[in-house]
């Protein structure tokens, strides 16, 4: 007998009659059971859709199955092994939080996930990385030696066979090269502040204009700056009681909180990306 998998298949096509029965019905005809599905129609005419399966045919014959199939219907697909961890590459430079946040939920199964490395511009979060286990690269980079540290980075997802990129504070700017080469497949994370306070000490310039909210976005890395298709954001209340230290511990909790989720819905293939926006298909 063959042994039963789960599988996630993920779809967008042009707005339709007809695709999610053409979907279920090839699911059915391959004797597979369908364990959930959400779908969702743009005002663009953009059709999106996410099934969770259980099938005891093949990664092989079920992706045969849904190339046949997806011409009729203008269909770009995936198709993913769910027991198949994603391989995730982590960047980071001296703050750990994030970082720390992303190892311990991967250690105790909150993030089912393997992160393979972890690369940093600094060698300070080396003894944190090693603890866990994980190879831990330090690329240092200068203006002068960035196009030769990116073509590093590369080498290391590629040796890695990594699936995703995560910048957890990782504290310098890729390229348009390093973007275009890993579109949609890298994930930041950034305070919500931006544009209003740029540069050093954000919290503090917040706490002195005497802000209410507290926010962190995650979202994909794209060549425009901050500005990519946004998968999750945290927000936290505070008000004139809170220091500018207590501003940015509030803040570390948020981006810890954002980035955890944006990385889970993506390795649970729950986002899919929309032109400049993102549809997200969560639990």
């Amino acid at each position: 007998m063959s042994s039963r998998a789960e599988f996630v298949l993920t779809l967008s096509c042009p707005d339709r009659p007809g695709v999610v029965a053409a979907v279920s019905g090839l699911l059915a005809g391959q004797g597979c059971n369908i364990i959930e599905s959400q779908q969702f129609g743009d005002t663009d005419g953009r059709f999106f859709m996410r099934v969770q399966f259980a099938s005891t045919v093949s990664d092989g014959e079920l992706r045969t199955a849904f190339a046949a199939l997806a011409p009729e219907f203008g269909m770009e697909f995936k198709l993913r092994d769910v027991a198949v961890k994603p391989r995730v590459l982590v960047m980071v430079s001296k703050f750990g939080h994030c970082l720390n946040d992303l190892l311990y939920r991967t250690r105790s199964g909150l993030l089912d996930i393997e992160i393979v490395s972890v690369v940093s511009n600094h060698p300070d979060l080396r003894p944190l990385t090693q603890s866990y286990g994980i190879d831990y690269h330090h690329l240092p980079v200068t203006p002068e030696t960035k196009s030769r540290q990116e073509a590093e980075v590369l080498t290391l997802v590629d040796h890695y066979r990594a699936d995703l990129v995560v910048l957890a504070r990782y504290m310098q700017v890729l390229s348009e090269d390093l973007c275009v080469k890993l579109a949609g497949n890298v994930i930041n994370i950034h305070h919500s502040f931006l544009p209003s306070f740029k540069g050093a000490k954000p919290y503090h310039q917040a706490h002195s204009r005497g802000v209410k909210l507290i926010g962190a976005t995650a979202h994909y890395v794209t060549a425009d700056l901050d500005e990519g298709p946004i998968i999750e954001q945290e927000v936290a209340r505070v008000n004139h009681t809170h220091s500018a230290e207590d501003l940015a511990a509030i803040g570390r909790d948020v981006e810890c909180q954002a980035l955890a989720r944006a990385v889970r819905w993506h390795t649970e293939q729950r986002v899919l990306l929309d032109g400049h926006k993102t549809i997200v298909f969560p639990r």
